[in-house]
Formats: structure tokens, C-alpha cells, sequence
């Protein structure tokens, strides 16, 4: 059985910056390391790194250029941008490879680095793996290239105009936005410029939000976790609907106009009838995460479409979709990937063909969201110091059968996991009571105390 990754998560590398494993003596490896793994043949070697918008991305970006650069690759850099963009970048490019650096929805203190494959796709498990033990061994510690073998650095212009232009090839070529009053929250992260410039290239009214990055407000209250100032300038501006970008614009929500809020799921439902009308839903068929609502299905199953479903963490969304040749799906977070277009989660692209669906339509966003209701669900986040084995904890194994049991009968559900980029564990629940399953989540907050034998935060 080979050895457990150690450095990267659900979704690249993660945690506080300047602690380990983020910190730029780490970067400065990891940049040594991504540019021997991907340097696979003769010619210039190129690496394209963006960032979103925390002051921790100025030393990681140092770092990475300098690892990369001494192995003899050159860097190609974007600075503030969104994730997606640099996927998309890199296939645009023509690079070896693509790196960016976020945290994505996590608090500023945090930061993050993740990697694209030439392709545009984030690695598979055995290739982060490598990349693990490149970094952790002294395999490459011998490899020094010298004179005018060293990379070399450029800074790119005109990237926010490229990524527009592929954003706005994916809805129909004569199609405008004008009338469409639209509020972004661009949560003070990397689609805070990009974003709104592409909406209004569309001819949409834009009222931006969120979008004045100081390098520590990055999801500070506001984007797609905090919805709430959004709903209120929403319903306060008069505007058709409002949608909210996280930290490196990965993912979004919505906000119909009286203030309602939108998770993936439900934008899932109203994108995939859409696109089973059009055709363009490979074999009619879906897929999401074991997250989603069951309301999802629900919705899914009176539209005759088909559902798959995946571990949490979009990456194995994206390989649902490549390993049964499918063209939809994404998270209950509001990751969705459109694969007839682009590699990976994309914010803006998401509410780019949502928008261009109400124009085609003629409907306002509540009226297509109307084939989806949610199940009720409770959602608990418990910080832990390490993450135990689920089968370890007897108090909470004991309560989650009983629940299981309970919800069996009335067409609920539980389920317990880890969080993949944070030390948490969550607790999700399901059923048609709300009152019954909040109580259940406390009894099972109550048995997780007890096995941790610590106060919860």
C-alpha cells in the first residue's frame, strides 16, 4: 500500500501562511519540485502562477518563482486573479503547467497552493503524491542548472481580457445582457475586477460589492459563504438578482430578487432541466456529491434525469464527468462545472450561463428555480485538534446509528466526514422535521464532546 499524502488536502495544499506546510521555504520545494515533474520535454519550459488578493500571496509567489526558476523553468506571472482563470490560462498558454495561490473561501490568515496539469486539470491523487515526495526527499537537491539555463520571469498583461472573451464564447455569440440589473459580491478576492468587467461587456447594469481588496478582507463577511449583505443590496437596489463569488471565484450562489438565497443545488436543478430541454445534458444524467440535498433528487427525478454521485471535493466531480464522457455537475457549495467548456469549478462562468438561461427564458430567477425545494438540513462544523478515525470515536458511532435508525424510517439521512481543507469534522443531516434533526445534531455534538473529551468552540 503506498504512502499517505501528508502535504496535500481535497484541494492543493492549505492551512495558516507562514506555518507549515505554508511557508516559502516549502513553496521554494514545491516550485523545485512542480518544474522536474513537468518538464517532460525539449524547449523552453513555462509556468504560469496567479493569486488571489491575501497579503501572504506576495511570499508564496516569491518563493514558488524562485524554485521554479532555478530548476531551469521560466514563470509566467498573473498576480491577482481568479482559480479558474489560471486553469484556463494555462491550456490558453500552452504551459507545462499552472499554479495558484488561495485559500479559496478560507479566512485571510490562510493561504494555499494548487496545481493544473497542462490540460487545465487539477492532479490526480498519484501525481500530488510525486510531487510529495520530491518535495520531502533529496531526490533533486543535485540538479542545478547554471548560466542562461536558469528560468527566467515575466509579468502577463491583457489576461483579464482573454479569460472574458473564453467566458463570454460560452453562451451564444449575439447575446446581450441589457436590462439585467446584476449585484456581485466579489467577496474582496481575485474575480474582484474581472467579474463585473465581464457582465458589463454583456451590457448588464452591475452594482459590485465586495469589491475593494485590502489584503486582509478577503471573505471577511461578505461572498459566497455570507450572503447576507448581498441579499440586502438585492432587495434594497431593486435588481433582478445578485450573485456571490468566493475568495478565488471557484464557486457562486445566487440571490433572487426578493432576497432569496440560491445554493449549488438549486442552481444545479434549474442549469440541468435546461440543459435536458436543449440536449446538451450527456445522457441525461447529473453529478453531484453526497452533500447535495435530497430535494435535488427529488427535483431530478420528475425532470427524468439520472444522478451520480461522489465523495465531496469538485476534483472528483470533474472525474465523474471525464470517466463516463458526462457534461454537468457540482456541489451543494456552489462549484459547477460546465465540461463542455472548462476544466474546472468557475464562478463567473456559472453565472454567466445562468444569466444567459433567464435572458433565453424570458424568466426571473425564482420562477427557474421553482422546480427545486430542499429537504431541511442541518449543517455542524466541529474544529478538532486531529481527525481520529470516525470508528474510533464509540460515543458518536453509537448516537450516529441511532439517528441513522430514526431518519430511516422518515426518508432523512446522516452523514459524518472530515473536512478535506480544514481540521474539522462536519455533521450534515437530512429529513422532513427541521426541529427533530436540529435536536439530533446536538445530541450528536454532545457525543462528539465526550470522545474528544474537550469543549466544542
Amino acid at each position: 500500500m503506498g504512502r499517505e499524502r501528508t502535504l496535500f488536502g481535497t484541494d492543493g495544499i492549505r492551512g495558516m501562511a507562514n506555518v507549515e506546510p505554508v511557508t516559502g521555504e516549502t513553496a521554494f520545494r514545491l516550485g523545485r519540485a512542480a518544474a522536474f515533474l513537468f518538464k517532460k520535454y525539449q524547449g523552453e519550459h513555462r509556468v504560469v502562477i496567479g493569486k488571489d488578493t491575501r497579503i501572504s500571496g506576495y511570499m508564496l509567489e516569491h518563493a514558488l518563482t524562485s524554485g521554479i526558476c532555478s530548476m531551469g523553468v521560466s514563470v509566467i506571472l498573473v498576480g491577482p486573479f481568479t482559480t479558474p482563470g489560471i486553469a484556463f490560462l494555462t491550456r490558453a498558454l500552452r504551459t507545462d503547467a499552472g499554479i495558484m495561490i488561495s485559500a479559496s473561501h478560507n479566512p485571510f490568515p490562510d493561504n494555499g497552493i494548487k496545481f493544473f496539469s497542462s490540460e487545465g486539470s487539477k492532479l490526480p491523487d498519484d501525481v500530488e503524491l510525486r510531487i510529495e515526495e520530491l518535495v520531502l526527499e533529496r531526490e533533486i537537491d543535485g540538479i542545478r542548472p547554471t548560466g542562461d539555463q536558469i528560468g527566467k520571469v515575466e509579468r502577463l498583461s491583457g489576461a483579464e481580457g482573454r479569460y472574458i472573451e473564453f467566458i463570454k464564447n460560452t453562451i451564444p455569440r449575439k447575446q446581450k445582457f441589457d436590462g439585467v440589473h446584476i449585484v456581485m459580491d466579489l467577496a474582496n478576492g481575485g474575480g474582484y475586477r474581472v467579474a463585473p468587467m465581464a457582465f458589463r461587456e454583456l451590457g448588464a447594469h452591475v452594482t459590485a460589492i465586495g469589491n475593494q481588496p485590502d489584503g486582509t478582507n478577503i471573505n471577511d463577511q461578505c461572498g459566497a459563504l455570507h450572503p447576507e449583505k448581498l441579499a440586502e443590496t438585492v432587495r434594497a437596489s431593486g435588481a433582478n438578482l445578485g450573485v456571490g463569488l468566493d475568495g478565488d471565484a471557484d464557486r457562486a450562489i445566487f440571490v433572487t430578487a426578493s432576497g432569496k438565497v440560491l445554493d449549488g443545488d438549486a442552481v444545479m436543478a434549474l442549469v440541468a432541466a435546461h440543459l435536458k430541454e436543449k440536449n446538451l445534458l450527456k445522457q441525461n444524467t447529473l453529478v453531484t456529491t453526497v452533500m447535495s440535498n435530497m430535494g435535488l433528487d427529488l427535483a431530478m427525478e420528475r425532470k427524468g434525469i439520472r444522478l451520480r454521485k461522489t465523495q465531496v471535493g469538485d476534483r472528483y466531480v470533474l472525474e465523474e464527468l471525464e470517466n463516463h464522457n458526462l457534461s454537468f455537475g457540482g456541489e451543494q457549495s456552489g462549484h459547477l462545472i460546465f465540461r463542455d467548456f472548462h476544466t474546472t469549478g468557475d464562478g463567473l462562468m456559472t453565472a454567466i450561463q445562468v444569466v444567459s438561461l433567464l435572458v433565453e427564458k424570458g424568466l426571473s430567477l425564482e420562477e427557474a428555480a421553482s422546480i427545486y425545494e430542499a429537504f431541511p438540513q442541518v449543517l455542524k462544523t466541529v474544529p478538532v485538534r486531529k481527525k481520529v478515525p470516525l470508528g474510533d470515536l464509540a460515543r458518536l458511532s453509537e448516537a450516529a446509528r441511532k439517528v441513522e435508525a430514526e431518519l430511516a424510517r422518515k426518508h432523512g439521512r446522516l452523514l459524518l466526514r472530515y473536512s478535506g481543507t480544514e481540521l474539522a469534522l462536519r455533521i450534515m443531516l437530512e429529513g422532513p422535521d427541521s426541529d427533530q434533526i436540529e435536536a439530533m445534531s446536538v445530541d450528536l455534538l454532545e457525543a462528539v464532546r465526550k470522545d474528544l473529551g474537550e469543549p466544542l468552540a
